[in-house]
């Protein structure tokens, strides 16, 4: 039996939030284990486990502790964990207005390796679906911690409509939040800090209001500049210093790809797609994730459906 890596497809870790539903399950196939409102399904993350191969029921941190840059590249420390963060979002009600460190700050404010740049690429949205995207102009500091501690953040708030198809490139420090009526994919910097400044006067799933970190959150915010929603075609979708996402539309045809050194993370997003390498060959359902190891080198997709394709830069 050998131990050497292949395309992995992978098993999520899902996680219940005061602000999700059901069209995970209902939409993307995901099968939830119990009926609680589940928001979260992390595709690509050290806790996901392997549903294919020799390295079935492993998790992503063991694979990693077991072949480290073979996995993931040698410009990655394994000790850091996996790099990047993928996951699918189902939202009914809005999350909670957030903001996250840059890399220098989550070291600084919390010994954190990271900070968190983010991107949203909206799979199905309402047709009122909105986002919080910043602060409006000439919003201090003051003006922002008052507004919370009253209970009033909403009325500083910049919303913007959008549709399936959007995508938003969110730099660290962006002050933000998901609406409802929106399934979106997220591609991340793995990282868990996360200031939380207004939940909307709401209680958590424990029947208590959830924490806010006003006064790291109001000093990493950025009150001066809105980042863009875009609605790109197929190619490049997002391009950031941290991690690009790819979006291809195959119709019966085949693509090779090579990771050059770095990790990628496959999510079909529409139809079926199937990834072929000498050492195994997997087929992606709506709303599956695979990886394919940094040591791979080529790959081939192909069938009917979209792809999303994530990798650091």
């Amino acid at each position: 039996m050998t131990d050497t890596l292949y395309p992995l497809l992978l098993n999520p870790s899902l996680h219940v939030k005061v602000w999700g539903g059901r069209k995970l399950e209902t939409d993307f196939g995901k099968i939830l284990p119990d009926g609680s409102p589940y928001g979260e399904s992390w595709e690509l993350h050290d806790t996901s486990t392997v549903a294919n191969g020799v390295h079935q029921g492993k998790t992503l941190a063991e694979l990693l502790k077991q072949h480290g840059t073979q996995l993931i590249g040698e410009q990655f420390d394994p000790a850091e964990g996996l790099p990047l963060l993928i996951k699918l979002l189902d939202a009914t009600q809005w999350l909670s207005v957030q903001v996250h460190p840059n890399d220098e700050q989550a070291k600084e404010l919390e010994g954190d390796p990271r900070g968190k740049t983010e991107a949203w690429v909206m799979l199905a949205t309402d047709p009122d679906a909105q986002l919080v995207i910043g602060v409006t102009s000439g919003t201090t500091q003051d003006l922002m911690a008052k507004a919370i501690r009253d209970g009033k953040l909403e009325d500083l708030l910049v919303y913007e409509n959008v549709r399936a198809g959007d995508v938003l490139y969110l730099p660290a420090n962006t002050v933000h939040a998901i609406g409802p009526g929106i399934v979106l994919y997220e591609v991340q910097q793995s990282s868990n800090v996360t200031y939380r400044l207004y939940d909307w006067n709401r209680m958590g799933l424990d029947g208590k209001p959830r924490e806010l970190h006003i006064e790291k959150g109001v000093q990493v915010s950025n009150l001066d500049t809105l980042p863009e929603i875009t609605h790109p075609d197929d190619g490049v979708i997002v391009s950031g210093d941290y991690f690009c996402t790819m979006r291809y539309t195959l119709d019966d045809a085949s693509q090779r790809f090579t990771t050059d050194g770095t990790f990628h993370a496959l999510t079909c997003i529409a139809g079926e797609i199937v990834v072929e390498h000498p050492s195994a060959t997997i087929t992606l359902q709506l709303g599956q994730t695979a990886m394919i190891p940094a040591s791979l080198a080529d790959y081939t997709l192909s069938g009917t459906g979209t792809i999303l394709q994530s990798f650091m830069m």
